[in-house]
């Protein structure tokens, strides 16, 4: 039986490998009984780490979300850009990364897990929108790219929207659903003085949707 003597590569190796499985099966149907036959662990040493499939699944979201924060701050930080650019270059960039596909492909139907759209939805709240998004708007009010009234609550419906509303994993839509979905989005945000997303970003969007579901 393997045994790792730094708990930190223990811990690596049990989300690397149930990062692998939930990808490969889907999260409900990985058992955290998969997860210790392909670590070779004892199930006292995962559980010495983790109480349950959902502690391990909160994990690698949390390892997630540090790796997307930096891509976010990168983003937030670029003075070659001016707010509308940076927000722009933010959707992109999330739309191309390679953990906005992994988190597609391995996270469960939110609505059948409350406590996983709950975290969602607090992360938008806590860090997200105020730490990325609302700076961003305030520069673009700032240099007159972005018209927007009230950049902390902007912030957090544009994070809710697209991340609760627009995402497959919420809700299953039909193709026209989906696609009407984005329609208005962006027409909100138009609406409020903020042009996001032109034509090819609109398709990526959809597209990336539909491939997801």
């Amino acid at each position: 039986m393997a045994r790792n003597k730094f708990p930190e590569e223990t811990i690596k190796q049990i989300l690397d490998v149930a990062s692998e499985l939930f990808l490969e099966k889907g999260y409900d149907n990985t058992s955290l009984q998969d997860i210790i036959d392909k670590t070779h662990l004892s199930k006292g040493a995962i559980y010495h780490h983790f109480k349950s499939k959902e502690d391990i699944f909160e994990s690698i979201c949390d390892r997630l979300g540090e790796e997307n924060a930096e891509m976010l701050a990168k983003i937030r930080n670029d003075q070659n850009l001016n707010g509308i650019e940076k927000l722009q270059k933010l959707f992109k960039t999330a739309l191309d990364s390679m953990n906005h596909e992994i988190a597609l492909t391995l996270s469960p139907n939110l609505l059948d897990n409350p406590r996983f759209l709950a975290m969602e939805i607090k992360q938008i709240y806590e860090i997200v929108a105020p730490q990325f998004i609302e700076p961003i708007l305030e520069e673009g009010i700032s240099d007159r790219s972005i018209e927007v009234e009230y950049p902390a609550e902007t912030a957090e419906a544009i994070m809710i929207l697209s991340n609760i509303w627009l995402n497959p994993l919420a809700r299953n839509t039909k193709a026209d659903n989906t696609e009407n979905r984005f329609i208005v989005f962006n027409n909100l945000l138009t609406g409020i003085g903020i042009k996001l997303m032109d034509d090819e970003l609109m398709d990526k969007f959809i597209s990336t949707s539909l491939n997801k579901k």
